[in-house]
């Protein structure tokens, strides 16, 4: 159902006989405990006591979540009522023991999950003119219900964090998508980039690694040609005293895009390509905000791209490892 206010997805029973006047107000929906107690077939009181729970728990900010409406009884007096907004009606939902509740758990988890995996939830312009602090209070929100319940299993918890940690990254995919990623500007020094003999000696440390691990075969890490100087070459080059790239961020993301795209070595330019990248932080001494999972993602997402999309990703890693600070 759509609102001026929003889309709203309701929850309605298998058997169809779930009907509720809803409130919508703030983009959000608001209950009464009596309507609660409807929904999850159990009395005011047990309604009440989970409210309370909830509240004691801090699992809810009490202010920020409670509303009062003026209501009309069967009786034509107008009353004041306390309403409840959705981040309480999830909660009741989860804690409440009922068959009803059982069904409430079921839907919500999934439409949860799909909200938090797929984005329905998050309206591309709605993220541009809003920017990231409330999609993450959205996002803090879903994790933490199914987390706290737990509702998910050890590889979906490890998703749910992958998506609380990594809430900025909505708003930079919308800029991806709408090719509208900017440069941001960190004021760093342009930083080293290691000489060719420096990089050939880590490539032959990281072989022999692999190597005893049973992970790389004899061929891993041959240089192709002067493949691996032109693109330290290409890194560090200049123009009228000013480097082509100035910072340490854009230096790392265009050598981490040449490994991997220009293929320098006979095999294991990928594996190569992200160890080289993450070296030249080191060297740097720049924290990269990109983890292992992330660091995977990044590294095939570059291989699988086409030569055009370039410059849209050199900014996505930009932006990805600008978010720290140097040590």
């Amino acid at each position: 159902m759509t609102f001026p206010q929003g889309e709203l997805i309701l929850y309605r029973t298998e058997d169809g006989s779930s009907s509720l006047d809803v409130q919508l107000v703030d983009e959000t929906v608001w209950l009464s405990q009596g309507q609660m107690a409807d929904l999850f077939e159990r009395n005011k009181r047990t309604v009440s006591e989970h409210i309370r729970n909830i509240f004691r728990e801090e699992e809810l900010e009490e202010k920020a979540v409670v509303r009062k409406f003026r209501t009309t009884a069967s009786d034509g007096k107008q009353y004041t009522t306390t309403f409840y907004n959705l981040d309480v009606i999830i909660s009741v939902g989860y804690r409440v023991k009922s068959k009803r509740g059982t069904q409430f758990r079921i839907w919500a988890t999934t439409v949860l999950k799909q909200h938090l995996v797929q984005g329905y939830t998050l309206h591309r312009q709605r993220l541009a003119e809003k920017g990231v602090a409330e999609i993450r209070q959205v996002l803090d929100l879903l994790t933490d219900t199914l987390e706290n319940h737990e509702l998910v299993s050890d590889d979906g918890r490890s998703v749910l964090a992958l998506v609380k940690n990594y809430a900025r990254t909505w708003q930079l995919l919308w800029q991806y998508d709408e090719d509208s990623l900017p440069v941001p500007e960190t004021g760093r020094r342009s930083g080293r980039v290691p000489e060719p003999a420096e990089v050939r000696e880590a490539v032959d440390s990281l072989r022999r690694e692999l190597l005893e691990r049973g992970e790389a075969t004899d061929i891993f890490g041959h240089e192709r040609g002067q493949g691996l100087a032109g693109i330290l070459g290409a890194v560090r080059q200049s123009f009228a005293g000013q480097d082509l790239y100035p910072t340490i961020e854009e230096k790392a993301a265009h050598l981490l895009y040449f490994v991997i795209k220009d293929h320098p070595f006979t095999d294991g330019n990928k594996r190569i390509g992200s160890f080289l990248f993450l070296l030249f932080l080191q060297l740097n001494q720049h924290r990269s905000a990109v983890d292992d999972k992330g660091m995977v993602a990044l590294t095939l997402l570059i291989a699988s791209s086409a030569p055009e999309q370039k410059n849209v990703l050199i900014r996505l890693v930009v932006n990805l490892i600008s978010e720290t600070t140097a040590e």
